[in-house]
């Protein structure tokens, strides 16, 4: 699987892993809202730490999660992306919907 997921209750941290692309991307998406199903999460980590590549698929996965994120009243939060990666973010807008960092971020608690 290209996602590792981490769960402590309020925060899940998904780390993605290889490249981002259309195949990869549905499965992603479909491991990343089992875990966010029961509705009890606030943040939602999305560690780019171990992506090599990311077509506009991985743009409509951080777009998904924000939704879905603004629908259980919860944060996103984009780490560790590639400047390649980050620069690709901030072109399609995303820094206006989540914190996207280039380097490693602490958590911040959910309010």
């Amino acid at each position: 699987m290209s996602v590792r997921i981490q769960s402590d209750g309020q925060t899940v941290t998904a780390y993605l892993e290889g490249e981002i692309d259309h195949h990869t991307a549905a499965e992603m998406r479909r491991a990343i809202d089992d875990e966010l199903q029961c509705g009890t999460v606030k943040l939602l980590i999305l560690d780019f730490r171990d992506v090599s590549f990311m077509d506009s698929s991985g743009i409509g996965l951080v777009m998904g999660r924000y939704r879905l994120m603004r629908f259980y009243d919860g944060q996103l939060q984009v780490l560790n992306t590639s400047p390649q990666i980050y620069k690709v973010m901030r072109i399609a807008g995303l820094e206006r919907l989540a914190v996207i960092e280039k380097g490693e971020m602490k958590r911040s608690d959910p309010a």
